[in-house]
């Protein structure tokens, strides 16, 4: 075989070997869920007399989401940092976003946390019905009416002793860049009397392949940092607050790239 003809051969079966691969992870993942769904139904229906916070129904939701990875041959996610002595405390999670496999590594967490998420996605079948068994938060962006109840689920939830987790940047950033930080998540930690929670996330935007659906070998780990607490703080604190945690965040995501060894191009 001429070396022409072999290099084209072996141009093409790579890329069709990653869709097939795509498509099978693809489906299994649609497997987990669907049998899954079994497995939350139980735990809400075992639970709901006495868990208000729905605290158990949401631990069974993300084993989902770890047994997802682990069953993904591609992705190796870890987690480390400052685990909280009492998660029940609660807490007000906050986290850089990279991608949708940001959920699937915070999931992790040895812990369970009510997800403020897009109502769009509460729609989708099967997923869309155990957030709703998980008790997570939905939101419609631009909505003041969806702002107000998700602040009203949120408050919620911490009165329940479950901890919130939000993504302060509104949507996954584009590039190797934070966006500016919403202020919501920190008034709402000052109004309630709780703790920052801050969590740096890398590796997550290699998961993917840009504008797709198809999977990459990715490694990507996130890093519980030390509580921020806000007694005594008023609304007049919540910028300094923000900036806080975002400059915190910030660093730990760059020490993790340069721990995990990412390129210039997995950033």
């Amino acid at each position: 075989m001429v070396p022409s003809l072999r290099n084209q051969i072996q141009d093409n079966y790579i890329p069709v070997m990653s869709r097939v691969l795509s498509v099978a992870i693809w489906l299994m993942t649609a497997l987990v869920l669907c049998i899954g769904i079994f497995y939350v139904a139980a735990v809400w229906l075992a639970t709901a007399a006495f868990d208000r916070g729905r605290y158990h129904a949401g631990r069974a939701f993300r084993h989902l989401a770890v047994t997802t990875v682990k069953l993904n041959p591609l992705w190796h996610f870890e987690t480390d940092g400052v685990y909280p002595d009492n998660p029940r405390l609660p807490y007000i999670a906050v986290s850089n976003h990279e991608s949708y496999a940001d959920i699937f590594l915070i999931s992790h967490f040895p812990w369970e946390m009510k997800w403020l998420s897009k109502d769009t996605i509460f729609r989708i079948p099967v997923m869309g019905w155990m957030m709703r068994m998980a008790n997570d938060i939905p939101i419609k962006r631009g909505k003041r009416e969806s702002v107000v109840s998700a602040l009203a689920g949120c408050r919620d939830r911490l009165a329940k002793n479950v901890s919130v987790m939000i993504f302060p940047e509104g949507t996954r950033s584009p590039a190797d860049t934070l966006l500016p930080f919403k202020d919501g998540a920190f008034k709402l930690a000052i109004e309630a009397g709780v703790p920052i929670m801050p969590i740096a996330v890398a590796g997550t935007r290699g998961c993917m392949a840009k504008h797709s659906f198809m999977f990459r070998r990715a490694r990507a780990k996130a890093r519980v940092l030390p509580p921020i607490p806000t007694e005594g703080m008023t609304n007049a604190d919540v910028q300094n607050l923000r900036d806080r945690t975002r400059e915190v965040i910030d660093g730990a995501r760059r020490e993790l790239q340069r721990e995990l060894g990412l390129s210039e191009a997995e950033m």
